[in-house]
Formats: structure tokens, C-alpha cells, sequence
């Protein structure tokens, strides 16, 4: 919170490179987790905060067959509560 309001992560990216950046890093080898990561950057990116911007950040990190494995529940998540919690969130996406 600065200047007394609460900023929106969204509005200060949007249209930035930041959020082309993020956008470009969605982009995936795997169709399903292309359409996953779309579908979460445009209707859950704007409710992340700093913790969970840097979570998010740190699972696209991860390889793509990884990355849909724990989505799908294939493989066990990270241990991050963050982590975990962001991927509840794309599986919901």
C-alpha cells in the first residue's frame, strides 16, 4: 500500500514489458498448459501479490512436462505453500 490505495498489479503492468514478458513466458511446448497459463494470466494475474508473483514466477521456471505433471496431479507439488496454492489455482483456470 502506498500513498494511502492499494495498487493493482495488473494496472501497473499491464501493457508494459513486464506483462508482455509474462505473457511470452506462457507461452509453452504443451498446447494444454499454454491454454492453462492463458487463461490464468488473463482472469487470475491482477489478485497476485509480491509472494505470490515470485511463486509464480518460480513455476515457470520449471520444465513444461513438470509443470503440467503438478497440475494435473501427476507428480506431488513443491513444497512452497505458495507454490501449491498457485497451482490450485491454474488447475481451477
Amino acid at each position: 500500500m502506498e500513498h494511502g490505495f492499494e495498487q493493482n498489479p495488473q494496472s501497473e503492468f499491464q501493457n508494459s514489458d513486464e506483462m508482455r514478458r509474462l505473457h511470452w513466458r506462457c507461452r509453452r511446448g504443451l498446447l494444454e498448459l499454454d491454454i492453462v497459463l492463458g487463461r490464468f494470466v488473463e482472469g487470475g494475474y491482477a489478485e497476485l501479490d509480491q509472494g505470490q508473483l515470485a511463486a509464480l514466477d518460480a513455476l515457470l521456471d520449471m520444465p513444461d512436462t513438470v509443470l503440467w505433471d503438478m497440475i494435473t496431479g501427476k507428480e506431488a507439488p513443491p513444497q512452497d505453500a505458495q507454490q501449491q496454492n498457485l497451482l490450485e489455482r491454474l488447475r481451477a483456470a
